[in-house]
């Protein structure tokens, strides 16, 4: 018996671009909302909260 593996490429391209994303939005609210160092690793799990709060 043959054995066929199939390759899914859509979980590749989908985590290929959404952790740049990600990664690229944490740099940005470090720089926009000043964050200090503390802050700035905190801000790894809640970059959203800390640029609604600079925006607000």
């Amino acid at each position: 018996m043959t054995e066929e593996k199939k390759i899914v490429q859509g979980k590749m391209e989908i985590a290929g671009v959404v952790g740049p994303l990600w990664f690229a939005g944490w740099l940005f609210t470090i720089g926009y909302a000043h964050l200090a160092l503390g802050r700035a690793i905190l801000a790894i799990v809640l970059w959203p909260y800390y640029l609604g709060s600079a925006l607000g």
